[in-house]
């Protein structure tokens, strides 16, 4: 009785919570992102705005020259995942915000298994190595309650990212995916989970113009 009732109660508690915040965007979650948010209810609505505000800011990089205006694979998808985690750290914690990427990144595997775009492309394991690379990297750019202004957190991670301390996925001028031996992989390979898609630092590019 003692259980149920515990039970009941939880189930009364996040439904308020999400009546206030966003429940239909929180139903059509997948399981990784639904269990983050149940486990941080307190946390969850800052995380949306948050990373509302990564998408935003970053789009608005895509459109300088400040980097490479490449959102999946390239600089610009680099920056979003820094800038995410940064912010995330700054305001509900660092292990909070990395548990947070974890789930995004099993999302994306379950997308990719129903055949469901993520920034125009599928999803793949080279994406999901990139991705936690950059969130890892983005937590060291920021503390708990870092009063910094975004302005200068911006920057630090745009000359991060021009330095080669990201890491992005290797592609030729024309933007065709590049193996390691700087062969372009054909779209059968592209459309496997586990492809030929290789792994650099996000600063390659600045070389392969050189060259």
């Amino acid at each position: 009785m003692k259980k149920h009732l515990i039970i009941l109660l939880l189930l009364i508690f996040y439904n308020q919570l999400f009546a206030q915040t966003n429940w239909e965007r929180f139903r059509k979650e997948s399981c990784p992102i639904k269990t983050w948010v149940l486990l941080h209810p307190f946390k969850a609505k800052k995380a949306l705005l948050i990373s509302k505000e990564a998408i935003k800011i970053t789009d608005s990089i895509a459109e300088t020259n400040l980097l490479d205006k490449d959102g999946s694979g390239g600089q610009v998808d680099a920056f979003r995942h820094a800038y995410w985690m940064a912010k995330l750290h700054q305001e509900i914690g660092r292990n909070a915000a990395r548990n947070l990427g974890k789930a995004h990144e099993r999302d994306n595997y379950k997308s990719f298994k129903k055949g469901h775009f993520e920034d125009g492309t599928y999803p793949d394991y080279a994406s999901k190595k990139m991705d936690l690379y950059n969130n890892k990297i983005g937590l060291t750019f920021s503390v708990k309650n870092d009063t910094r202004s975004n302005v200068g957190l911006i920057y630090k991670i745009i000359n991060a990212i021009k330095k080669g301390d990201l890491k992005v996925i290797k592609k030729d001028t024309k933007g065709n995916y590049l193996t390691c031996n700087n062969e372009q992989i054909s779209i059968q390979e592209l459309n496997k989970w586990k492809n030929k898609k290789c792994l650099v630092y996000s600063n390659y590019k600045h070389y392969l113009l050189q060259n």
